[in-house]
This record gives C-alpha cells, structure tokens and sequence, in this order.
C-alpha cells in the first residue's frame, strides 16, 4: 500500500483526492455548511449568489435578502473594506485565508456579528473568481466582550469611588481637632495617627517602637483594655477616662470598630483638655444655662412632636412636679393649653413661621392648679437635635391688677383679640356689652349733672329700663331726677 506524502502546513488534509473525490454536490454542500455557522457563494464580481446558515434562532430568514447583492452591500460601513480584503485575498491565492471581524446588515435592521475567511471555489468548466466565504457566529463572543468592558468600566467607577472617598477621608482624617488614633486589633499595635495625636503625644510618639501603653498611666492603659475588649465582644461600649503619664487632666476616650482584610481595627477618639481660649467659651454658656434654670419664667425644650427633651425649675413649679424626670419624654400639651386644639394651633404656627410671641392660654398643674399664661416659642432647626423652644409666662397676677376687662373700654381690635383664648366668645360679647352700656350711662349721667330723667332721654331709654341698668351696675344711687 503506498505511503501518505507528509501533511503539508496549507492543508487540511493530506491526501484529499483520495478520500474526498467523487463526493455528490449533496454531500458537498453538507459539509460546507457544517463547517461553517454561515456560508456565501460568491460570483467573481463580489455578489452573494447563494448561502446556507444553520444558525437555530431564526437568523436563516433574516439574511436571504443578500442573495442576489453585492456582498459590500450587505455589511456596515466600517465593514466593506474588510469584504473588499477577503475577496481580494482570495483572488491572489495568499498564504491561507485570513479571518475577519465582519457586522453583516440583517433585514430587521440589526447586525451580526460574523469572523468570515474566504475560499476560492475551482471547479472544472467553470470561469475562475468563484469563492466560498465561511463564517463564524462571534455574537456570544461580543456579549462576553461587552460583559468584560461593562465590568471593567464598573471597576474603574468603582476605583474613583473609593479614591474619592480615601481622599476626603484622609481631608477630614488629617484636619480633625481631635487627636484620633487607628489600633490594629489592640492597645499596643498602632496603625495611624492624624496631627492632633502627634500634638497630644509629643515627640515620643514618633519613635519606632512607640505604642499607646507608653503614654498612658497604669491605671489608664487598663481601663482601655477593658473598653476595647467590651467593644470587641458586644459591638459597643461607653467612653472611658484616661490620663497621660506626665498629664494631670483626665481625657475622655470613645472607641469604635471595624474590620478590613478580616482584621479588626479600633478607632479611638480623645477629647483633650481645652485649650487657652475655650474657658470664656464654656463659661458663658454655662451663665447662660444657669441664667435659663434659675429664670422666673419657665422655660421648656421639646422635640419636634412636642415631647418634652428638657425643663426649668420655674415649669415644675407651675406644673407642680417634683422632678425633671416626672416631665421629660411626656408631651407638653399635657400641661399647657385649655383643650388639644390649644397646643395644636401654637406647633403648627410655630412649624410654619420658625416663631411665635405672646400666644394666651392656660398651664394645668399636676394637682388640679390652673395658670393663665403667655407663651412664646422658637423653632431651632440646626445644630444636632432639631427641636422647640417654648418660654411660658405667668400671667396671673397681670391680669388680675388689669382693670381694663371691668371698667375699661379696650381701646383697638387688637386689644380685644387678646381675650381670644381665655374666655370663650359669648362671655368677651357680653362683657365687651355690658362695658359699653356702663360707659354710656355714666356719660350721659355727667353730661346732665346726675339727673336720671335727662340721661334717660338722651340714651332713647325709659326711666324704668335707666333704673334697671343702674341698679345692675351700681351706679349713681343718690343721682336726681331733675336737672340742676
């Protein structure tokens, strides 16, 4: 049997005469699409003039319109130079076909994605320029593409991300006033210090082998081994007080956790002595609170539901309470306001304009005692607690010396809308009337020198209804009858 010559590199096989020949056109065209998932038969002037694809989702249907078109024709714009390459490639008989990216033009308007190599097809009878053009379908290759460029965009946003925030972690870390200090799962493993700790420590700090147990007493360093490990075992534990070795003020240290590369890290926070200017500070808030708790008026701070957050010494006293604690967390219209709508009406002013001045109602006490009061409240929406402000006057003692509600004629509408609220408005009618017929009668009785016939002729009244009006005020009991 004669020996098979060696496989030359330009073939696929080594003697195709021998196993191939006298293959029907059937089989041919079997094996041609078989080895390809789309095949074009090209004409020697570039035009598609038949094709197989076994591509399963439909894509036959879609791309039969290229036969009969110039194979240029049925691809994007980017990819026609390509075309015009293969072709040409396949005319000069180059090294071997050559495999490129192609974005064929689909009927519904979409592309496809095809790495095309292209054959010259030589048959007997046949003018040369035929070719075979064998494609391979790169669509899941261009979703794993797009897959791999969306990843690596998300990486890149997700690195200037992280950038960003270690950059205004380490603006805040370095500015911070307070000394913080970052410890490697314990007291003696430092990890990183910003200035104000390098400021608090002095020098020492800066020596190689310098750890947090050299700078603290005895008595500290245990007490923030304690903390840590309560910290480490429940996820959190209350400040603890330390002192420096060469210190004599004690500082106040608060510790939290957290892990990175599965080590966790403590991050302490001291809170130093304060400094030269400090002292006038602290001091003239702390006049001011004292000024506040020793004030006569009684000065209350709420949430912003109108619970109570705080109180002074002046509205236990109105409200009869013993303590702050019997009022804290309860709500203020416990005690303020004749009935809910009181209290009701001052928030949602207060929630609308930021403040309200002189607003009358009635405090109750505890114990059944009752207090005609002026109230006046600010709305605080900075700082870290939003809340109220309320200060409530007691307004018992100026209302009982104000004559104006029983001999005086109020003197603006104004005057009179300060009724509203504490008395209802039939009874502010009826008193505002019976003051106006007692001004009048004992005008009209100067004006006639107390004679009651001629005042009752100049009120349009009957001498009788005069009488009756007299007696009911009290007035004038030895006035005359006849004029002077």
């Amino acid at each position: 049997m004669p020996q098979a010559s060696p496989v030359p590199a330009e073939h696929l096989f080594a003697a195709p005469e021998r196993h191939l020949a006298g293959l029907g056109a059937d089989a041919v065209a079997d094996i041609v699409s078989a080895a390809a998932d789309v095949v074009l038969v090209v004409d020697p002037a570039g035009v598609i003039r038949d094709l197989a694809c076994r591509a399963d989702d439909g894509m036959g249907e879609r791309c039969r319109d290229w036969i009969g078109r110039a194979w240029r024709d049925c691809v994007t714009q980017e990819s026609r130079n390509k075309v015009e390459a293969l072709l040409a490639d396949a005319a000069t008989d180059a090294a071997g076909p050559r495999w490129r990216h192609v974005n064929q033009t689909l009927s519904d308007g979409g592309d496809w994605p095809v790495s095309f190599a292209v054959a010259a097809l030589a048959r007997p009878g046949v003018q040369d320029g035929w070719r075979l053009a064998f494609g391979r379908d790169l669509r899941s290759q261009v979703a794993l593409q797009q897959r791999l460029v969306s990843a690596q965009l998300s990486m890149e946003r997700d690195y200037w991300r992280l950038r960003q925030v270690e950059t205004r972690y380490r603006l805040l870390f370095q500015m911070a006033s307070e000394p913080v200090l970052i410890l490697q799962g314990a007291v003696d493993k430092l990890e990183e210090a910003n200035p104000a700790a390098y400021e608090l420590f002095g020098e020492r700090m800066r020596a190689p082998n310098w750890t947090l147990s050299d700078s603290l007493d005895e008595r500290s360093v245990g007490a923030l081994r304690d903390m840590l490990e309560r910290l480490r075992a429940t996820g959190r534990a209350d400040p603890c007080t330390v002192r420096l070795v060469d210190g004599t003020d004690d500082m106040t240290v608060a510790a939290s956790q957290f892990r990175q590369d599965n080590v966790v890290h403590f991050l302490l926070r001291f809170t130093r002595p304060q400094d030269s200017l400090a002292p006038s500070l602290t001091s003239g808030r702390q006049q001011l609170l004292q000024v506040t708790e020793a004030a006569p008026d009684a000065v209350v701070v709420t949430d912003l539901d109108g619970r109570i957050l705080s109180a002074n010494r002046s509205f236990l006293d109105l409200g009869q309470l013993a303590s702050e604690e019997q009022a804290r967390g309860e709500p203020l219209d416990r005690w303020l306001g004749r009935t809910g709508v009181d209290f009701r009406v001052l928030l949602t002013n207060l929630r609308q304009h930021g403040s309200v001045r002189l607003f009358a109602t009635q405090l109750r006490g505890e114990y059944g005692a009752t207090a005609e009061v002026e109230v006046s409240a600010v709305a605080v929406q900075s700082g870290l607690q939003r809340c109220l402000g309320f200060t409530i006057r007691d307004m018992g003692r100026r209302l009982s010396l104000d004559g104006r509600a029983n001999k005086e004629l109020p003197r603006s509408a104004s005057q009179m809308t300060e009724l509203v609220g504490r008395l209802p408005l039939k009874d502010i009618v009826r008193e505002t009337t019976d003051l106006i017929e007692q001004l009048c009668i004992e005008a009209a009785l100067e004006l006639t020198g107390d004679n009651r016939a001629s005042a009752a002729e100049m009120l349009g009244l009957s001498r009788q209804s005069l009488y009756i009006k007299l007696r009911r005020f009290g007035i004038l009991d030895g006035a005359s009858d006849e004029p002077n």
